[in-house]
């Protein structure tokens, strides 16, 4: 009965892997040679897409500027969690770094993508005049703020401008001193007529942190009446805009997201964005995607950019939690994630963490295994009883009547011992969820990202530079099968067992280093527990079938035959 329940868990791995692999893709890249995007602005209702930053010779405007600046400048607004900094050409963010959370040269995280100067900068105005649209990003705005300020208490960054045309143009950003949130009002006119433009964030999301199967690209999010949308490249070429009233809207990676929050009615715009390496990179393009919100009517929207911390996300709303793609047992999830969070408080270490809360999900789960483990001993031990009932019927075809008397009399042999063919592969299947939820949370909490452990392990979110865990992992997974009770397998089968820990080696070899944490301790810790188990119920009592010839002779000085003899015993 083992045979199932390991034919259970491979085959269920083996969907756990391909979904990573197959259904969660990256964006397609373009054909080699294809040009990068070269705007990224709102498509307009025929589907062309409208340039939204000036080129360098539209940059300044032609009209007199009544209200501005002379010289382009930077302003750096630095919040308790974030470093903000504004370029007035055009009032617009042109960084935004976490001060909390590192990148891989242990500076904070910019999520801004800067490095294209084709693309257009966080907060770029669109509208449906081109030339207007050059000069509200290309205009040298006037700023109530010193080039540089560390903010304590709530702040607006005003940016103005106005020129003898009568293009006015507006913007407030509304700061918080301990939030990622930013809060963007933009008020144009050109005459007397007032103007809502569609405000425009370019690529999202710049994390450029370890990208493999295990993670999570960059991929439209949405959540409308209470449903979470995630879209795919893919998605996002076949529809491009979406309306709605949207509790949340924007872009997010495994980490980290930028979205905009109570939108009210507005629409939505994505497009898909490759940002090549650098010349002479061996790094992969990155696969961003681009959008913009534009408002039905004249608003302030405010902007969410920081780290997908389900506390974070809480202090917002609860619905704001469910951009975290913990999949479908994210009920488990939560707590777990929790209980991870607290034995941190303790340990403050989430290798050990780790350790600690995969040893408690293991106790919780004994009483399971245990019984599965009876139930294949119980199995183990009328083996060769039913290896004798197959070998009765092997001659016959699958589609003969007469094959049926031997599931017939398997069936009553089962009832006989008081065995349950499915014993052993129902309570190891009810700890899946558990064991899936627990997978998800490593794979997607952001506390384990540049979380160290010990020693090589930097970064539990990375995979293990010296594979070391992984091999280890892979070790264990083959002895844990040495250990389990054996019912008979045939050769074929126990092949593909042999197989699996490779297979699983080379699965978990670019993981993240805290699964393979979690899953070498699991290991080892049920090839103690099956030690224990073999020990407390001691060895199988195993019945020695005779060959039916054999029964079928008669006892010297008796009437019975061997057969009858077989049954009562």
């Amino acid at each position: 009965m083992e045979r199932r329940v390991l034919v259970a868990i491979f085959l269920s791995f083996i969907v756990l892997y391909a979904y990573q692999a197959f259904v969660v893709k990256p964006a397609p890249k373009p054909p080699q040679g294809a040009a990068v995007p070269q705007t990224a602005g709102r498509p307009t209702p025929s589907g062309a897409t409208k340039a939204a930053t000036p080129s360098p010779a539209a940059a300044a405007p032609a009209v007199t500027a009544l209200v501005g600046d002379s010289a382009e400048r930077d302003v750096r607004v630095e919040t308790r969690d974030v470093i903000a900094v504004f370029t007035n050409r055009g009032a617009r963010l042109k960084s935004w770094r976490l001060k909390k959370y590192l990148d891989q040269e242990r500076k904070p995280q910019e999520l801004i993508e800067n490095q294209l100067a084709t693309q257009p900068l966080p907060f770029t105005l669109s509208t449906s005049d081109p030339q207007l649209d050059t000069t509200l990003n290309g205009a040298l705005y006037s700023s109530n703020a010193a080039p540089s300020a560390m903010i304590t208490s709530p702040f607006d960054l005003r940016f103005e401008y106005r020129d003898a045309a009568g293009i006015q143009a507006v913007k407030t950003f509304h700061f918080v001193p301990d939030s990622y949130t930013v809060t963007v009002r933009a008020d144009v006119t050109a005459g007397t007529r007032a103007i809502t433009p569609t405000i425009v964030w370019g690529p999202a999301v710049g994390d450029i942190a370890e990208i493999s199967r295990y993670t999570q690209r960059a991929e439209g999010l949405l959540f409308q009446a209470g449903k979470v949308q995630r879209l795919s490249a893919k998605d996002v070429t076949k529809q491009p805009t979406y309306d709605g009233d949207f509790f949340f809207a924007g872009v997010d990676d495994n980490y980290f997201m930028t979205v905009a929050l109570s939108t009210g009615p507005s629409t939505i715009s994505y497009q898909p964005i490759t940002i090549p390496p650098p010349p002479g990179s061996k790094d992969a393009a990155r696969e961003l995607v681009s959008y913009s919100i534009a408002p039905k009517r004249s608003a302030a929207v405010q902007f969410f950019a920081g780290p997908k911390d389900f506390d974070v996300l809480a202090a917002i709303g609860p619905d704001a939690t469910r951009a975290i793609n913990f999949g479908m047992f994210s009920v488990i999830v939560v707590p777990l994630l929790k209980s991870l969070k607290w034995i941190n408080g303790y340990v403050g270490n989430y290798g050990w963490d780790i350790i600690i809360l995969t040893v408690i999900i293991n106790i919780l789960i004994l009483p399971f295994r245990h019984m599965s483990v009876v139930s294949m001993r119980k199995m183990q031990a009328i083996q060769p009883e039913v290896k004798a009932i197959q070998d009765r019927y092997a001659k016959l075809k699958a589609t003969d009547p007469a094959k049926q008397k031997m599931n017939q009399e398997m069936m009553a042999l089962y009832k006989e011992r008081g065995v349950n063919p499915a014993g052993g592969c129902i309570p190891i299947l009810l700890t899946f969820p558990l064991i899936f939820a627990f997978y998800a949370l490593l794979s997607t909490a952001i506390e384990l990202r540049g979380a160290p452990f010990i020693g090589w392990i930097h970064d539990l979110s990375a995979h293990d530079p010296f594979y070391v865990t992984p091999i280890l992992m892979g070790a264990s997974q083959l002895w844990q099968q040495w250990t389990m009770p054996s019912t008979g397998v045939d050769p074929a089968q126990q092949k593909m067992m042999m197989f699996m820990p490779v297979m699983f080696t080379f699965m978990f070899l670019w993981a993240p280093s805290g699964l393979a944490i979690y899953w070498l301790v699991s290991n080892v810790w049920q090839i103690g527990q099956q030690y224990a188990t073999n020990y407390w119920i001691g060895p199988p009592a195993v019945r020695t079938v005779r060959p039916a010839a054999e029964r079928r002779l008669k006892r010297v000085g008796g009437g019975k035959t061997e057969a009858a003899d077989a049954q009562k015993s």
